[in-house]
């Protein structure tokens, strides 16, 4: 495990420490439109067909959007995204997907999620070479409530796409693109 990711995972330990006694005092209640958004960092998985296999840190974030169709049960829209600077050059993946997130227990925060839906790679240093391709997403996470309609919530997601070919214009530069991402995201949820 990196520093980085070592440091994160020690913020999200006081954060749950600091917030644990007004979770306590906050009903977890969902119901309605409800909107998630946060950020952090990734190691990110690469591979296609006849190069090596890579692994690479850089910052993450995601964006969700849904609605309440039980309070165990939600829908949405997931965005996330990885990206890295190189110099020169930056790198870029994306996955857009329609998630289902499902609490076990109506009175807890934790919930899993899990969805499918596209996977996007992009790479700039002047030229432009991208790809996308079916994806999909799996995670965990933990609603702390701070507010009646508010949490702070840590995220743990792995997301997988199967880009496929890469593309410079028409220029053919990759076949069989794989990226996975294992992620750690810290954010904001509004029930």
């Amino acid at each position: 495990m990196t520093r980085k990711s070592l440091l994160w995972l020690g913020a999200l330990a006081l954060l749950a420490a600091v917030t644990a006694p007004l979770a306590g005092q906050r009903p977890q209640t969902r119901e309605g439109f409800w909107i998630g958004f946060g950020f952090g960092a990734g190691s990110a998985r690469e591979s296609c067909d006849g190069c090596s296999d890579t692994t690479v840190t850089g910052f993450t974030g995601f964006l969700k959007i849904g609605g309440t169709v039980t309070p165990k049960l939600l829908l949405a829209g997931d965005v996330h995204v990885w990206t890295k600077d190189y110099n020169p050059g930056t790198e870029a993946l994306g996955s857009v997907t329609m998630i289902a997130q499902y609490y076990p227990n109506v009175r807890s925060g934790f919930f899993v999620k899990g969805g499918v839906g596209f996977a996007d790679y992009e790479f700039t240093d002047g030229a432009r070479v991208t790809g996308m391709g079916p994806g999909a997403i799996l995670g965990v996470g933990y609603d702390i409530r701070v507010a009646r309609n508010m949490s702070i919530t840590p995220t743990l997601d792995l997301w997988h796409g199967a880009v496929g070919d890469l593309k410079n214009g028409s220029t053919l530069v990759a076949t069989g693109w794989k990226q996975t991402v294992f992620d750690f995201n810290l954010g904001v949820t509004f029930h």
